[in-house]
């Protein structure tokens, strides 16, 4: 089993990015441009690594090599963005890895690239990139080619002794669970459950009464064995189940108008354990948007809409606009999920005015990921 985050301190002990692991301070995938410029890299590394994983490191400075993080991102469609537009789309997994010197929000992301013996290429354009274009990677870099792919060979062996050397060991486990348990989760009653005698999960939160029914919020749940946090959330609240074979995560997100808010499931997440030592996870959406009045929606989106361009102007706000801004994510959200369109980019668009607000900030990215959970966006 490998441990994730001495797998990522070992690639960026390889200074320079290769042709079989590339860095990114961050992944843009809300534009076309930052969709194309993944695809790209997926591409060039996939081909230039028919017989050994190749890997994107995600929330570290290209030139310096600093860990700075980035946001947890935890859209299991990312594969569905790969097989829309690559033909021969390789397998893909994307992975959180918590890093101690990190704030509790902050992950570096671990992409890895399973290998496989056919050339990918684009079967439809994006952006600049046309259809038919193949990458591959020359050192650090990726380049286009035409015709026939040599096959190399040259990292396997790298590859699999990097793998090797970042195997997981009974210390780094016990050194996780203490970690998560009595320093960064002490005062929010952390728990842990072992699983087929190997696999330890550790979760925590804080409990939240809601019409009988008890949920956690503020939710960390790890996997420490191989050091990837498996759902993290500041705003939404999920229910927690298991059993001897099975964790299971149902996340809800709270949503409403005029401050009466409900929860509804969006996603259920079920890690199924095997004796053999493998384990596997399970998605299924849950979500059915609520259906709110059109002509109330349309209102309440006209005032956000006015509220925004006294924010451009840089006019001040009174307290209730400040208290609309609070509520302004979600209410974009609810309009594009009853039909308003538009609303979903002009959400988007809202990014850097809503950043200097830092709850209201989160709310938007909060916004964003559950949009990006229900459908991904491939257009």
């Amino acid at each position: 089993m490998i441990n994730k985050r001495i797998l990522i301190k070992n690639l960026l002990a390889h200074n320079d990015e290769s042709s079989f692991y590339d860095k990114k301070r961050q992944l843009n995938l809300h534009t076309r441009e930052g969709k194309a410029k993944f695809l790209k890299h997926i591409c060039a590394l996939s081909n230039s690594n028919p017989t050994n994983n190749s890997y994107i490191v995600v929330g570290v400075e290209d030139q310096e090599n600093t860990i700075v993080g980035d946001d947890f991102f935890d859209d299991s469609r990312i594969q569905n963005l790969i097989n829309a537009y690559l033909e021969n789309p390789p397998k893909i997994q994307y992975e959180n890895v918590p890093f101690p010197n990190l704030p509790k929000d902050k992950v570096i992301g671990l992409v890895t690239i399973k290998p496989k013996t056919k050339t990918s290429h684009f079967k439809k354009g994006i952006h600049t990139i046309p259809a038919n274009s193949i990458f591959i990677r020359r050192g650090s870099n990726t380049m286009p080619v035409e015709g026939e792919i040599e096959k190399n060979y040259q990292n396997t062996e790298t590859v699999i002794g990097i793998e090797n050397n970042s195997r997981n060991s009974i210390e780094y486990t016990l050194d996780g669970v203490i970690d998560f348990m009595n320093f960064r989760h002490k005062d929010m009653a952390p728990k842990y459950k072992v699983f087929k005698e190997l696999f330890v999960i550790c979760w925590a939160g804080i409990p939240k009464k809601s019409r009988d029914k008890t949920y956690l919020s503020r939710v960390d749940i790890e996997l420490i064995n191989e050091q990837i946090k498996l759902f993290y959330s500041a705003q939404d609240v999920v229910e927690i189940t298991y059993d001897e074979d099975t964790f299971t995560i149902i996340e809800y997100v709270s949503l409403g108008l005029n401050d009466k808010t409900s929860y509804y499931p969006l996603e259920k997440q079920t890690i199924h354990f095997h004796d053999n030592g493998y384990y596997k996870i399970e998605r299924e959406m849950l979500f059915q948007p609520p259906e709110f009045n059109k002509k109330m929606l349309f209102h309440i989106y006209n005032s956000n809409i006015a509220l925004l361009k006294k924010l451009q102007k840089g006019l001040s706000l009174s307290e209730r606009e400040h208290k609309d801004l609070e509520n302004l994510p979600s209410t974009f959200m609810i309009c594009y999920l009853n039909g308003f369109e538009e609303a979903k980019q002009k959400l988007i668009d809202t990014k850097a005015l809503l950043k200097p607000f830092n709850q209201v900030y989160l709310s938007f990215k909060e916004a964003l990921r559950v949009l990006r959970k229900m459908k991904y966006d491939v257009q």
